[in-house]
C-alpha cells in the first residue's frame, strides 16, 4: 500500500528532495576524444559530406543491428523523409500515439496527412489492441514511438500493419541501442528515426539518422535528404522534390566520439532519471 507524505512543499518552507549544495549533473558529457575529433575534421578541411558522416553511417548501422543508415539533421527531418518516402500525402491518415514529442504528429501534417491519435498501453507505448479500430481506406502508416527506451509490441503492430497492407516506421528517437527479441529498434519495420539533440543519449547539439534493412527505401530517404539527388547520378541532377537535411562532418566526428560511451552514458542517464515501472515491464526492457 502506497504511503502519502504530509510534509509541507518546500516552497512552504518543508525540506527540498535536492540540497542547494548539491550540483546536477553536467550534460553534455566530452572529453579529448570529442575535442580531437573536432579538430581532425577542421584541420583536414574536409567539412562536407566527407569520411566522418560515412563512417557514423557505418558504425551506428552495426550498433542498431540495421542494413543501412542515413544521416541527416534532426530526428524531426527523419520523420518527415520517411513519410514522404513512403509516398504519404494529402488525404491520407496516418496512426500515431499521443504520448510522445510534437514531430510524431507534426511530421505527418508537414506532408499534408492527417494523424490519427491511438491511445497507449501500461508500457506507455502504442496500444497493439486498439489499433485496427482506427485504420480506414486512407491510413497508410503507423509510428509506433519506443518511449522513454521501452520497445512498443512490434510483433503485433507489424503483423496489424501486414494484414491491411500499410507500412509501419519507428520513432526511436529514445531507443539508442533498445532491442526487440535481439534486434535493434529502428529497422524492425520499414525504417526508422533517431535523434541527437542536445538532451539525447548521445547528442551533437542536434542531428538525426534513419535506419532500414531495406536498400531501396534508404536510398529515397538518402537522395530526399540531399536535394533529390539520386546514387551514382550528376551533381546537379534532381530527380526527387527534396530538401536539405544532410549531417554535416563535425557532427558526425562527435557522434562517433559519443557512440564510444553510449553505455556508460545511458546508464548515468537512467540513474538521474530511472526508467519506469510500466518500462520494465516491457519484454524489451530487462528488468
Amino acid at each position: 500500500m502506497s504511503t502519502v507524505s504530509t510534509s509541507p512543499l518546500a516552497s512552504k518552507g518543508g525540506a527540498p528532495v535536492r540540497s542547494a549544495e548539491k550540483a546536477w549533473p553536467k550534460w553534455p558529457i566530452f572529453d579529448d576524444l570529442e575535442r580531437k575529433a573536432l579538430m581532425d575534421v577542421l584541420e583536414s578541411g574536409n567539412w562536407f559530406l566527407s569520411d566522418r558522416v560515412v563512417q557514423f553511417e557505418k558504425e551506428y548501422a552495426a550498433f542498431q543491428d540495421a542494413k543501412y543508415c542515413v544521416a541527416v539533421n534532426s530526428g524531426t527531418a527523419a520523420l518527415e523523409i520517411m513519410l514522404q518516402a513512403l509516398g504519404v500525402g494529402h488525404g491520407d491518415e496516418v496512426i500515431v500515439p499521443p504520448y510522445t514529442f510534437v514531430a510524431t504528429a507534426s511530421a505527418v501534417l508537414r506532408v499534408g496527412a492527417e494523424v490519427t491519435f491511438v491511445d497507449v498501453d501500461e508500457t506507455w507505448n502504442l496500444n497493439p489492441d486498439r489499433i485496427e479500430a482506427a485504420i480506414t481506406e486512407r491510413t497508410k502508416a503507423i509510428i509506433p514511438v519506443h518511449f522513454a527506451s521501452a520497445v512498443a509490441d512490434m510483433d503485433r503492430i507489424n503483423a496489424i500493419a501486414e494484414k491491411h497492407g500499410i507500412a509501419v516506421i519507428e520513432d526511436a528517437c529514445h531507443s539508442w541501442g533498445s532491442k526487440w527479441k535481439g534486434k535493434g529498434t529502428g529497422a524492425l519495420g520499414k525504417g526508422g528515426a533517431f535523434s541527437f539533440q542536445m538532451s539525447k543519449n548521445i547528442t551533437a547539439g542536434e542531428g538525426g539518422v534513419i535506419v532500414t534493412d531495406d536498400e531501396d527505401f534508404g536510398d529515397l530517404c538518402r537522395s530526399i535528404s540531399n536535394c533529390g539527388r539520386h546514387k551514382g547520378a550528376a551533381w546537379y541532377e534532381h530527380t526527387e522534390v527534396g530538401t536539405n537535411a544532410r549531417m554535416g562532418e563535425f557532427g558526425a566526428a562527435v557522434l562517433s566520439a559519443q557512440l564510444t560511451r553510449l553505455e556508460a552514458q545511458t546508464l548515468f542517464s537512467t540513474s538521474v532519471y530511472p526508467p519506469s515501472k510500466a518500462s520494465r515491464r516491457n519484454p524489451a526492457i530487462p528488468a
